[in-house]
């Protein structure tokens, strides 16, 4: 009985021993580079994370405006602007960040039932931050409780002006990246389905239009859309150079497979993490992740970072970039920090 007890004993640890072993090779194994191509969206080692303007920083315009990418170009040239796109029924991509106009406009309605040259025809106003319920429209306010018009942003490049006065206009994936021929775009399609798969091949027609993927980031939380994306780069549909971050379920997969050391398993091809600090209870702040990330070639970026302390902390992990609703208060911590 004891000899059989003591054989079983060491299979048993043979076994641990082995799958030991097995699991030191996969976690000493070298990373698969998810994106092939230099990754324009990794920080020096040295530098502050990029500045990405969230909506164009919409804590200080009303987001997904012309004018608050304007002003958060103000703050740094180099700016990343993170925008939110939707089709709308004659088929042109316009910068919103909900499928319809109820929230941020003076009309409602889902935006593809909306045609662009209505939205243009009748001045439609952009500018808006209305509740969720049926109360009155409400103008946008900054942090000071001001009333913003296009006409209050004073830090216009030379040779330009409001395309209007007092109206937030409509703007377009195009507008957006004609005006600023020389930074990166971070694309979120917001609508899923066919619609959204429609916006997507709009805004991949519109990129290629103006040769423009290597400052273009294409992201989505709807996993239709992330299929079809990794579906495009797959088969080639896509240059090398085509950037995209994954939707809610890859990024989970790449968490988990980080936690558990197994991470070399990972096969999206994507070029950046936009996560948040904390997911479903998990620190996702963490150095250990960013460089698990760098490992892969992916660079992390985090949203919506309007803290200051937290601002401090993702500077200090050594995060790629970080998405805020007020791009001057994070220049400041830049400054403050050399």
């Amino acid at each position: 009985m004891k000899a059989k007890t003591k054989k079983k004993l060491i299979i048993s640890g043979a076994i641990i021993l082995g799958l030991a072993l097995i699991y030191l090779i996969i976690f000493l194994l070298p990373r698969p580079h998810n994106f092939k191509e230099s990754n324009p969206l990794l920080k020096d080692e040295d530098a502050m994370p990029i500045l990405i303007a969230h909506r164009g920083g919409d804590g200080e315009f009303p987001g997904n405006t012309l004018e608050a990418f304007y002003n958060a170009y103000s703050v740094d040239e180099r700016v990343i602007m993170e925008t939110d796109v939707n089709l709308t029924k004659d088929g042109v991509l316009i910068l919103c960040h909900d499928t319809t106009l109820d929230d941020t406009t003076n009309v409602k309605g889902e935006i593809s039932d909306w045609n662009y040259t209505d939205l243009v025809g009748e001045r439609i106003n952009f500018g808006y931050d209305n509740d969720d319920d049926d109360s009155a429209l409400e103008l946008y306010k900054n942090e000071n409780g001001d009333t913003v018009y296009p006409s209050s942003l004073e830090n216009y490049p030379d040779g330009l002006a409001g395309r209007d006065k007092e109206v937030f206009l409509v703007t377009t994936l195009e507008e957006l990246l004609t005006s600023f021929p020389n930074n990166v775009i971070s694309v979120e399609i917001k609508q899923d389905g066919e619609v959204g798969k429609n916006a997507l091949n709009e805004a991949v027609r519109i990129v290629e239009k103006h040769n423009a993927f290597d400052r273009v980031i294409f992201a989505s939380f709807h996993s239709d859309i992330y299929s079809e994306v990794q579906r495009m780069i797959k088969e080639d549909e896509v240059p090398d150079n085509f950037m995209c971050s994954p939707s809610l379920g890859s990024n989970i997969v790449f968490f988990a497979l980080h936690f558990l050391g197994l991470d070399v398993f990972y096969g999206g091809k994507v070029t950046v993490l936009q996560i948040p600090m904390e997911e479903y209870g998990f620190d996702l702040s963490t150095k250990a992740l960013v460089e698990r990330a760098h490992r892969h070639n992916i660079a992390v970026q985090y949203w919506t970072i309007d803290d200051v302390d937290e601002m401090r902390e993702l500077i200090e992990i050594g995060a790629d970039g970080i998405m805020t609703d007020y791009p001057h208060r994070l220049k400041q911590v830049y400054e403050s920090m050399g």
